[in-house]
């Protein structure tokens, strides 16, 4: 493109980006034509100078390759073309409130200037077909937030994963900024095109699962579901935790608690009876949802034992509502509270899940009725134990 497309789309005037040239911020060009990496590296820089940081910084972060991702725009290049927010919506058959709650869902909404990109308007016929086919809209829109943050976190990860164990170590190596920056530009060549097959396959095999799971969740579901509203689903819920994390990272740093709790939650996961899974980690405890409270007791009574250092779990059982890839509610919350009350290797469940796991092998010893905060009334709580005394 030439000097005046580049400067438009790097947002800065013409002669700015051939200031910054000048000065080794963005690759120099042979002839007139600037390079979609060329507006990339411009569009970092004129960020970094809004965020005050001096040319000469930015210019020693070029040198040391701290800048060599700009490079990768010629890889995923974006599509200059632009339109408005009702054109977009036009073209995609859908009205201009709805378009923008779904870009919004999927995490990207329209550009500055309300305008959105051709990419996006592809987004938004793929949902408009979705709804034409039948699919129902509040499903549909909480199903692009999903998708969002899902995406959002795979590109994160992947983002700093890269940094830390390939950017990072190129600039320790001693190699010049262009080093790196070809480095890269041929590494992520081969690897990007592998990411695409490999996150359909993972789909498609997660999909067939849960479908299963679904399936059998809904066989085995109690005939009386009158009291369960619209949205809302019967579920088993534990939230297990380790028990001296804080104390862990005070004593042996934050590598060490870190690497507990990816070990802790690897072995939830791997130890997890098939119709339970991991909703989400917040810190040093991990949300699990299950279809079945007395396999979800029993899982929790094995886990807990001889490990270091020691988990404490809450097992209860009720109507979940399901948002968002989430779960909320009442229910979640008396789980989540009768985990605070546990002590460390302590199973601790409600009478909900009792009656589910009446007969069973475990065995139960009354603690008493409690007042949780944030719950309405008191909830009975005991201990979970095997009758062979575990």
């Amino acid at each position: 493109m030439t000097l005046s497309e580049a400067a438009q789309q790097a947002g800065v005037a013409a002669g700015t980006l051939r200031r910054w040239a000048r000065l080794g911020l963005i690759p120099r060009l042979d002839g007139s034509d600037w390079s979609p990496a060329a507006v990339a590296q411009a569009r970092l820089v004129a960020r970094m100078r809004d965020r005050g940081h001096s040319l000469a910084e930015i210019a020693q972060a070029a040198a040391d390759g701290r800048l060599a991702f700009g490079l990768l725009e010629e890889l995923f290049p974006a599509d200059p073309r632009r339109r408005s927010l009702a054109q977009a919506a036009r073209a995609a058959g859908v009205d201009p409130p709805l378009a923008r709650r779904l870009l919004r869902g999927f995490g990207i909404g329209p550009l500055s200037g309300g305008t959105v990109t051709e990419d996006d308007i592809a987004l938004l016929r793929h949902a408009a077909a979705a709804l034409r086919a039948g699919f129902p809209l509040d499903a549909l829109v909480q199903l692009t937030r999903v998708y969002g943050q899902a995406m959002a976190s795979v590109a994160d990860a992947e983002v700093r994963l890269f940094h830390l164990h390939v950017h990072e170590p190129l600039m320790r190596s001693g190699a010049t900024g262009v080093e790196i920056a070809e480095q890269i530009d041929e590494l992520s060549r081969r690897v990007l095109p592998l990411v695409a097959p490999v996150l359909e396959s993972l789909h498609q095999r997660h999909l067939r699962f849960f479908a299963e799971q679904d399936a059998i969740s809904l066989i085995e579901a109690e005939a009386d579901t009158g009291d369960v509203d619209l949205g809302r689903v019967r579920v088993a819920i534990a939230f297990a935790d380790l028990t001296g994390y804080t104390r862990m990272t005070e004593e042996q740093g934050e590598d060490a608690a870190v690497d507990a709790v990816e070990r802790f939650v690897a072995a939830i996961e791997a130890t997890l009876p098939e119709d339970a899974r991991v909703v989400k980690t917040i810190g040093d405890e991990a949300m699990i949802i299950g279809s079945d409270a007395a396999s979800l007791a029993a899982w929790a009574v094995v886990f807990r034992r001889g490990r270091r250092p020691e988990p404490r779990i809450a097992v209860h059982a009720g109507a979940a509502l399901y948002r968002d890839g989430d779960w909320f509610g009442r229910d979640v919350n008396i789980a989540s509270r009768v985990a605070g009350r546990a002590a460390g290797g302590q199973v601790l469940v409600t009478r909900a899940v009792v009656d589910a796991a009446t007969g069973g092998e475990l065995e139960f010893r009354r603690i008493g009725e409690l007042a949780l905060k944030g719950v309405r009334g008191p909830t009975e709580v005991f201990a979970a134990g095997s009758r062979e005394g575990g």
